[in-house]
């Protein structure tokens, strides 16, 4: 099966469109993938040494996340983008403190629990057979409401 770019899932631009290439998705699990690298969509988060730090961990899981869900949405025939809001994460560890420069990177989402608005995903970051970061990210689907609502109050303070 093919599938579309990251950016056609997310609702998000570069530079912060971290994800590369979708590889799979399906009703409990999604992967996604991205080259540590000068020349790819990481390249202005990489460090001197070419690596990319580890407190990216997150924002990558979380946007495999939501290419899971942004996959989903389109399944059924939802048009429009939604945002989603990361609750939190546990247990997340990054036991290299960063991703080696040139590494290919594959991000794993599977779906713990789901209710109408919340969702819990084990996730994993490998890259050549060896398993560089875990954690389980919590996820909120705001409504519309709460999101105009959220937006008035930025922009008036």
């Amino acid at each position: 099966m093919s599938y579309l770019s990251p950016s056609e899932y997310l609702p998000h631009d570069a530079p912060m469109l971290l994800l590369a290439s979708v590889e799979s998705v399906n009703a409990e699990s999604a992967a996604c993938r991205v080259t540590v690298g000068p020349q790819g969509v990481l390249a202005p988060f990489i460090n001197a040494a070419g690596d990319l730090p580890g407190w990216y961990a997150l924002e990558l899981m979380a946007q495999t996340v939501g290419v899971w869900s942004g996959w989903h949405r389109l399944q059924k025939g939802e048009e429009s983008m939604s945002l989603g809001m990361v609750l939190g994460a546990r247990e997340l560890v990054c036991a290299a403190g960063h991703f080696p420069a040139g590494s290919l990177l594959t991000i794993t989402a599977t779906l713990l629990m789901q209710d109408e608005r919340f969702s819990s995903f084990e996730c994993a970051i490998i890259a050549g057979g060896a398993t560089l970061a875990t954690g389980r990210v919590n996820t909120f689907q705001p409504s519309q409401q709460e999101l105009a609502s959220l937006f008035k109050q930025g922009v008036s303070q």
